[in-house]
C-alpha cells in the first residue's frame, strides 16, 4: 500500500474578533501509525462548538490557526497495518475527540471522552506536537478508536450531525434509563434538541419538551414529542410536578428556568444539560434540589460504543437531521455567523469544494 498523504488544506481563522474570515491554508496532518485512519472528507456538519471556539466565547485558541469542524464523514483513503475495521473507500466518520490515552480505567470501560489525556479534534495539540485540525477540510487522520462506520442507510450530509449533536444527547438518554415507560423531558428545540426528541421517542419513552419557541411545536410533535409545553407561559411546570423521571437541557443559554424545570422531576430525578452557553447559568441554587433530591450535570460526547449504537437506531428508525441548507465550505463564514445570530433553525452542513 502507498504511503498516506501527509498533509490537507482547510479553512481556518487565527483571530476570534475576525471569526468569519477565514483563510485557506495547506497543514500537516497527524502522524501515521499502525492504528491510523486517513480520510478525504465530503462533508462537515456545523455545530454550535464550532461558534463557542471561533468566536472565543470558550476561551482564546489554543493553536495559533484553527479549522474548526467535528462532523465529518468521507471515505478512507489509508489505513495502518494494525486496522480491521476499516478499508479503503469506506464510508465513515469521525466526531469531537480524534485520541485518548486508551489505557486508563476510563478508556477500558469505554468511557474514552472522559480520558483526562483526550484530545479534541481541533483547537488542540497531538502528544508529538503535531496540531489537531478539523473537517472544514480536504482530510483528517486520526485512530482508529475514533473512527465510526457509517450505515447504508444513511446519507452522507445526514450522518454528519449525529456526529457530535446526534451523540451529544444519545449519550445522556441511554445512560440515564430513556426506555420504555418512563418520562422524558427535553429542554430547547435546536441543532441538538431535535436529535434529543426522536432519539427519547424511538427509545420508546414518553417525551415531553419544553421550549420558548412556539413556533416549532408543530415540529416537535412530528419528531416524536407527545407533549409541548411553552416556558414562556407562567406556571408552565404546575402540571408536571413529580411526573418527569428524566430531564435532558439542549439549550445553549444561561437564562434556562432552571427552578420550574427541576419541580418536575421525580425523587432522585436528574437534569443534564448539554447545552454548554458562554456565561454560567443564572440562578441555579442548591436549595432548588432539596425538596425531591434531585441533581444536575452535564455529559461530553459519548464513547465509539455508543456512537455505533446510534448511528444502528439512527439507519433502523429513520432518525435524521432537519438540515437548513447544505453549504459549500467556502460558505463556512457565513454558516458560522448565522448559527451565531439564531438565523439557522436546526443544522447546517459544509460540501467540500477545496478537493
Amino acid at each position: 500500500m502507498s504511503s498516506p498523504q501527509s498533509t490537507a488544506k482547510g479553512y481556518g481563522i487565527s483571530d476570534t474578533k475576525n471569526y468569519t474570515d477565514f483563510s485557506v491554508k495547506e497543514y500537516k496532518l497527524k502522524t501515521p501509525c499502525k492504528d491510523s485512519v486517513t480520510l478525504d472528507i465530503e462533508f462537515c456538519g456545523v455545530c454550535g462548538s464550532d461558534v463557542h471556539t471561533l468566536t472565543g466565547g470558550w476561551g482564546g485558541l489554543n493553536v495559533p490557526w484553527v479549522v474548526a469542524g467535528h462532523e465529518i464523514v468521507g471515505k478512507v483513503t489509508h489505513v495502518g497495518e494494525d486496522v480491521k475495521e476499516f478499508k479503503v473507500g469506506q464510508r465513515v466518520g469521525v466526531g469531537a475527540q480524534v485520541l485518548s490515552c486508551l489505557k486508563c480505567d476510563r478508556c477500558k470501560a469505554d468511557n474514552e471522552q472522559y480520558c483526562p489525556e483526550q484530545v479534541d479534534t481541533y483547537n488542540a495539540k497531538f502528544p508529538d506536537e503535531v496540531e489537531a485540525q478539523g473537517g472544514y477540510s480536504t482530510a483528517i487522520r486520526t485512530h482508529q478508536r475514533y473512527v465510526f462506520a457509517i450505515p447504508e442507510a444513511i446519507k452522507s450530509e445526514e450522518a454528519a450531525p449525529m456526529l457530535c449533536a446526534g451523540l451529544t444527547v444519545y449519550s445522556p438518554l441511554v445512560r440515564n434509563g430513556t426506555g420504555p415507560g418512563k418520562t422524558v423531558g427535553i429542554v430547547g428545540i435546536g441543532g441538538l434538541g431535535h436529535f434529543a426528541i426522536q432519539f427519547a421517542h424511538h427509545l420508546g419513552a414518553k417525551v415531553i419538551v419544553f421550549s420558548h419557541s412556539p413556533n416549532k411545536k408543530e415540529d416537535a410533535l412530528s419528531l416524536g414529542a407527545d407533549e409541548f409545553v411553552s416556558t414562556s407561559e407562567d406556571g408552565f411546570a404546575k402540571k408536571y410536578f413529580d411526573k418527569i423521571d428524566y430531564i435532558l437541557s439542549a439549550a445553549d443559554a444561561n437564562s434556562v428556568p432552571i427552578s420550574d424545570l427541576l419541580s418536575t422531576l421525580k425523587i432522585d430525578g436528574r437534569l443534564t444539560s448539554v447545552g454548554l452557553p458562554d456565561d454560567a447559568w443564572e440562578g441555579l441554587q442548591p436549595q432548588m434540589m432539596a425538596s425531591n433530591a434531585s441533581a444536575v450535570g452535564c455529559s461530553h460526547i459519548g464513547s465509539k460504543k455508543e456512537a455505533n449504537a446510534m448511528l444502528k437506531l439512527a439507519a433502523e428508525k429513520g432518525i435524521k437531521p432537519i438540515i437548513d441548507e447544505v453549504l459549500p465550505m467556502s460558505q463556512a463564514g457565513k454558516a458560522i455567523e448565522n448559527v451565531k445570530t439564531n438565523k439557522v433553525r436546526y443544522r447546517y452542513v459544509l460540501k467540500q469544494d477545496l478537493a
